[in-house]
């Protein structure tokens, strides 16, 4: 059990606050309490069982719905409700008894009430488990569409080792990604906001509700509204009007269909549909949205439609909005014959095929997806670049500016850095070793895991920064 604190000294932590401690991000300041009690219990047996199994379940669950053409994510807020009243449950029933009392090893399976550190890291937990492994992709590629098959061996190791890598990334830019005050995470502020409504003692105001019961009656009315697009009404998923109006029109289709056109008119009044890829657009600020939206609508009704009807490189020949291959002719390309049996390129195969052509939706996604590469780039260096120099100087001495709450933090003692180094060289040793021991599964050699490591440690840093500061995450698939 954590050692205990004088009440007086966690009073004068909340009042000791000098100006330039503030935190400069007005919803940190409103959301996230200036208060701490280093008292409350937390590494606990109900910490450690509730703990593993949100994370095994929400691992399983998300990988298996991911498959699906809008994806059902179950994020980690799905299990910080959930465990709520499992810790509750399990802090009245289960018993008291110390044992090994009087030794380091003492412990105990209920050291009290079920408190919010021990909820905090039930929903880390969850949240490590609740996004998918990337380089399942890659395996479900190798099968599906190459009807290859990989070994068991080599792809577990593969998809650990590239898992852990990044706790090692994330440990060497913890000091430019999570300490400055600068870098807020949005989306982690819904989740500070649950956790003092199920927690914190709340007296309603007069004509209002608590945050409690406000929690409540959202989720009451939203599962019971999610019956609707979920089970009786599915038509609410994508309401593609126009194209009931002229179902045989091929340029309707292509102007109205939600699935496999452009999407004007179509409307989703499934909350499953709006939030499959870009996330809950709640829990992101009013500029990133905003920004979102106009280049979405720049691309998808402005860009590619003029590319298309001027049949800018045949794009006529294709469909508007595809993520196929063709042929020069329009018909499908076939990605198997051109690949011969030790998984190469046949490139007398592919002379005879002709060049790959892509949809203009697809092709634009690409070029787009490169320019954004390099504006995460220039993005940073114009708005951050200044923050970065002096974050990475007093690295090598001299005082950093803490706000409240990383000062607040400093009173515990922090992962070691060369914990994440190491965890960082043993994952790259052991997927150098994977990939040369299994060259001819994997047929990648030593020099390409350092240069993609490279790549990542680059990318990393600005990539964070936009996430930390926007909610909207740039992935690097399109590099692959």
């Amino acid at each position: 059990m954590a050692e205990s604190f004088p009440a007086e000294a966690v009073r004068t932590m909340e009042l000791e606050v000098d100006d330039d401690e503030e935190c400069t991000i007005k919803q940190v300041e409103i959301t996230v309490p200036k208060t701490d009690d280093p008292s409350l219990p937390v590494v606990t047996f109900r910490m450690w069982v509730l703990g593993l199994v949100s994370c095994v379940l929400l691992s399983f669950s998300n990988q298996f719905f991911w498959y699906r053409t809008q994806p059902m994510t179950i994020t980690s807020i799905s299990a910080q409700i959930a465990v709520a009243p499992l810790g509750h449950l399990m802090a009245r029933t289960l018993p008291t008894r110390v044992f090994f009392e009087g030794t380091r090893l003492s412990f105990t399976m209920n050291p009290g009430p079920f408190n919010v550190k021990e909820h905090v890291l039930i929903t880390i937990f969850a949240n490590s488990g609740a996004g998918t492994v990337y380089a399942t992709h890659i395996l479900s590629a190798v099968k599906l569409i190459y009807k290859r098959k990989l070994a068991f061996l080599p792809a577990l190791l593969i998809m650990i080792t590239t898992q852990v890598l990044g706790f090692g990334w994330a440990g060497i830019f913890r000091r430019y990604l999570v300490e400055p005050g600068e870098m807020w995470w949005p989306a982690n502020l819904v989740q500070v906001s649950l956790f003092r409504a199920l927690h914190e003692n709340e007296k309603r105001p007069k004509g209002g509700v608590t945050r409690i019961q406000f929690f409540l009656l959202v989720l009451i009315t939203s599962f019971a509204y999610h019956v609707l697009p979920g089970y009786l009404f599915t038509l609410l998923t994508s309401f593609s009007w126009l194209c009931w109006l002229a179902p045989k029109s091929v340029l309707v289709q292509q102007l109205g269909s939600g699935l496999q056109g452009l999407g004007i008119g179509s409307l989703g009044f499934n909350w499953t549909t709006i939030s499959a890829y870009l996330g809950s657009p709640l829990a992101s600020p009013w500029f990133a949205t905003a920004n979102v939206a106009v280049g979405f609508f720049l691309i998808m009704y402005v860009m590619i439609p003029i590319t298309y009807w001027m049949d800018a490189y045949k794009a006529k020949n294709f469909p508007i909005y595809s993520n196929k291959l063709y042929r020069s002719n329009g018909s499908e390309y076939d990605i198997l014959s051109i690949v011969n049996s030790e998984f190469h390129l046949d490139r007398k195969v592919y002379a005879q095929m002709g060049p790959v052509h892509l949809s203009t939706f697809f092709a634009m996604t690409y070029g787009i997806g490169f320019a954004a590469l390099s504006a995460t780039f220039v993005h940073v260096l114009l708005f951050n670049g200044s923050e970065i120099w002096k974050l990475s100087s007093r690295a090598f001495g001299g005082e950093r500016k803490l706000d409240i709450h990383t000062r607040l933090m400093k009173r515990y003692k922090s992962v070691p850095t060369w914990w994440f180094l190491g965890i960082l060289l043993t994952n790259i040793a052991a997927i150098i070793f994977a990939c040369e021991y299994y060259n001819e599964s994997l047929q990648l050699r030593w020099w390409g895991v350092l240069l993609a490591c490279f790549i990542a440690f680059i990318f990393t840093l600005p990539i964070g920064i936009i996430n930390a500061t926007t909610n909207q995450v740039k992935v690097l698939e399109i590099l692959i």
